[in-house]
């Protein structure tokens, strides 16, 4: 551990003058107010950059503050959120919203990690952006880097692992504390690129990397081994009826919970709702699961009462449909 943080060490000051040479200009950066900082943690768990920077400004456009975002509906933040992914994120921002409309946003790590949907990850790089904190955020990105970095051999996907190395970093934060933080990410997302394919020559480290200097960037890091998905067979029958198209609103737990989405269910129901006039097969993969599905556009034989019947215009405007189905939205015309 000690030679781990001495290579660290060394490393902090190649890290930052790199970062301000090099740092994208992404629309998160360049501000310390932490209800943004906290809205652009939250969309980019498990998101791409690129596909979360739109979303980012039209959010903040609905939703400027916290006030703003606790006095809206569910349903209005669901459709802000709409083709994102991963919704409980939005059902936790807006949880969240609440309590720092009535309190203020929390100062402290313990504060802004006691929020909903907030983990160590999140709660540190807020505290360390906005307020200059050292609290490292650490995720399989950073977590990444640093390994390559000390040539750590220990499982990133372990729990431990993280522990070991937030207390790593704690050693050597500057005073530059923010910067230090958005430093780790960048050089995780440009440079030090997963799946054995890190570019070393634009690397600031790569003359103190372990990993390269021994030739073994494949090997770092290490991971468990992984679970193959479940995969689940969906049948989605798109209804319509004199402009009007059938949704139904999803339990309350589980996947996607409380979202529309068009019916489903077993295979050869379309014979109830009315004639088949199109069929279409998509995938979708979750997390853990995936969705091998078979669509069918109905024309319906009755407006279903088990069903909120709504035109285009009303789904594009206020239902928000999950990003699952749409291979099947074109159909809604």
């Amino acid at each position: 551990m000690q030679n781990a943080i001495q290579v660290l060490k060394n490393a902090v000051e190649p890290l930052l003058k790199w970062y301000g040479e090099n740092k994208r200009d992404l629309p998160w950066r360049g501000t310390h107010d932490p209800y943004k900082i906290w809205v652009s943690e939250i969309m980019l768990q498990q998101t791409r950059v690129e596909a979360v920077k739109g979303y980012y400004a039209a959010f903040l456009q609905k939703f400027p503050t916290a006030e703003a975002l606790a006095n809206a509906s569910e349903e209005e933040v669901f459709k802000a959120w709409e083709g994102l992914g991963y919704y409980s994120r939005a059902r936790n921002l807006h949880k969240a919203a609440k309590i720092i409309a009535e309190r203020g946003f929390p100062r402290d790590f313990e504060g802004v990690r006691a929020l909903p949907g907030v983990g160590d990850y999140t709660a540190g790089a807020i505290c360390s952006i906005a307020y200059g904190l050292p609290c490292p955020a650490v995720d399989g990105n950073v977590l990444r880097v640093l390994t390559r970095l000390t040539a750590d051999g220990r499982n990133i996907d372990e729990n431990a692992t993280r522990i070991a190395f937030s207390a790593l970093l704690r050693e050597v934060y500057p005073k530059e504390a923010g910067e230090f933080c958005q430093s780790l990410m960048e050089l995780g997302a440009i440079v030090c690129v997963p799946n054995g394919e890190p570019m070393c020559a634009l690397c600031p480290w790569q003359t103190m990397c372990l990993a390269h200097l021994a030739g073994e960037e494949e090997k770092f890091p290490v991971h468990s081994e992984k679970k193959a998905r479940k995969i689940e067979e969906i049948f989605v029958y798109v209804l319509k009826k004199e402009g009007k198209f059938a949704l139904r609103k999803r339990g309350k737990k589980g996947l996607l919970a409380g979202l529309w989405e068009f019916p489903n269910g077993a295979e050869n129901e379309s014979a109830i709702y009315g004639k088949v006039l199109a069929e279409k097969r998509a995938k979708h993969i979750f997390t853990h699961v995936e969705w091998h599905m078979t669509g069918y556009l109905v024309e319906a034989a009755e407006f279903f009462p088990q069903f909120l019947w709504a035109t285009p215009e009303e789904i594009a405007q206020s239902y928000a449909l999950p990003s699952a189905f749409k291979a099947f939205r074109e159909w809604v015309k």
